[in-house]
């Protein structure tokens, strides 16, 4: 039996996002309305909607829905900016992404992933103002600094100095920094050439790769 996924998406907007404090309307419609279960293993595709992030196999993740939602809140966008994803894993992030900001460039050091990102972006319709990039992300993506929003979808040990770099002032980054298992999320904002940062929750990221990030 075929379930209902559109009552799935609802139910989970509902119940693990707005309950838990997700309150931006535009980041709660995008998530009732992109289709998560198009993203995910054919096999793993039941779960789709369950409170936890799910395996896309290259040691790589499409993270729990609320991680979704939160980041996204956390970058606070209004339609029209340019951001960055660091981690297009199968591209489901940067869909809710693409229908927050004006044009999104997600990028994966796993060119295997990146691929399952372009395709699966392209089978929903979700590509029209999202770029996938294979390389590391660690390092971002020069060609089309700077970037008002960046979210990394990995834990990193620090906050990578490229990726601060291309920060457009001002500007937010979301980042979870800490220990390979273990970190916390950072919301970063850059004004006036200075940069503070605030502690948004505890989580669990895959590590971050590459130059910038672990080795």
């Amino acid at each position: 039996m075929i379930p209902d996924w559109a009552a799935e998406r609802s139910e989970m907007v509902e119940k693990q996002l707005r309950r838990r404090g997700i309150r931006d309307a535009r980041v709660l419609r995008a998530m009732r309305e992109i289709p998560r279960e198009e993203f995910v293993p054919a096999e793993l595709r039941l779960v789709s909607y369950q409170d936890d992030p799910v395996p896309l196999g290259y040691g790589q993740t499409i993270s729990q829905p609320y991680m979704t939602a939160l980041m996204a809140q956390e970058l606070e966008l209004t339609g029209t900016e340019s951001v960055l994803e660091v981690g297009a894993g199968s591209g489901y992030a940067a869909a809710v992404l693409g229908a927050l900001a004006g044009a999104v460039v997600t990028i994966d050091i796993v060119p295997a992933m990146a691929q399952l990102a372009r395709e699966n972006l392209h089978r929903t319709g979700r590509d029209s103002n999202v770029t996938v990039v294979a390389g590391d992300g660690s390092l971002g993506y020069a060609e089309r600094a700077p970037f008002d929003a960046i979210s990394v979808a990995a834990g990193a040990p620090e906050v990578p100095p490229t990726l601060l770099a291309q920060l457009r002032d001002p500007g937010c980054l979301v980042i979870p920094v800490g220990q390979m298992d273990d970190q916390e999320l950072r919301v970063l904002r850059k004004c006036d050439g200075r940069t503070e940062f605030r502690v948004s929750t505890l989580c669990r990221f895959v590590p971050l790769r590459g130059g910038e990030g672990w080795s």
